[in-house]
Order: C-alpha cells, then sequence, then structure tokens
C-alpha cells in the first residue's frame, strides 16, 4: 500500500513540474525554481508527518515535483551560454530560497 501512495504521490507531483515548468520556463529556469521552492516548503510543513501522509506527500509528491537534477543541468547550461554570473544568481537564489521555505515552514508547525 504504501508503495502505492508514493507512486500517486509522483504521479501528481512529475505532472505539476511539468506543468509548471511549461508555464513558467521562458528566458529562465523559473519553473524549476518554483516548484523547488515550493517542494522545499512543503516538506518543511510535513516533516513531522509519518504513514500515508509522508508517503504520499513527502516521498511522492515532494520527491518528483522537486528536481535536483534540472537545477543541476540548467545551471551548467546557463555557466555554457556564458551567463555566469545568472548561474551564479540561480544557484544562490535556490538554495536560500529553498532553505528559507524549509524553515520557515518547520517552524511555523512547530
Amino acid at each position: 500500500m504504501t508503495a502505492l501512495l508514493v507512486a500517486l504521490g509522483g504521479a501528481i507531483g512529475a505532472v505539476l513540474r511539468y506543468l509548471v515548468g511549461r508555464a513558467l520556463n521562458a528566458r529562465f529556469p523559473w519553473g524549476t525554481f518554483a516548484v523547488n521552492v515550493a517542494g522545499s516548503a512543503l516538506l518543511g510543513f510535513l516533516a513531522g508527518t509519518t504513514g500515508a501522509t509522508q508517503a504520499l506527500l513527502g516521498t511522492g509528491l515532494c520527491g518528483a515535483l522537486t528536481t535536483y537534477s534540472t537545477f543541476g543541468y540548467e545551471t551548467v547550461d546557463l555557466f555554457a551560454r556564458g551567463h555566469r554570473a545568472r548561474a551564479v544568481a540561480y544557484v544562490a537564489a535556490t538554495f536560500t530560497a529553498g532553505f528559507g521555505a524549509a524553515t520557515f515552514t518547520l517552524l511555523a508547525v512547530s
């Protein structure tokens, strides 16, 4: 049963990531930034959950919604296209916003 919950959450998260990326990615990877920050916030909020909720939303939804590999690829792509300052800003903003969002929601529910 747990594996099915992870699969269901993963399916939903993957579709959400795709839709947000399509809507926001034009000249800068805003879609990846948005889903990574939103996923970090949701994981912070879910930090104390267990069982079905954690499987469905934490592991499944957030696992598929957030994407470190795409973040890494987009950063390297920005560097390769000569946008070094944008790449550095993207990394700094993603880490700052992601950790900030997770911290904020974790503390808000504590």
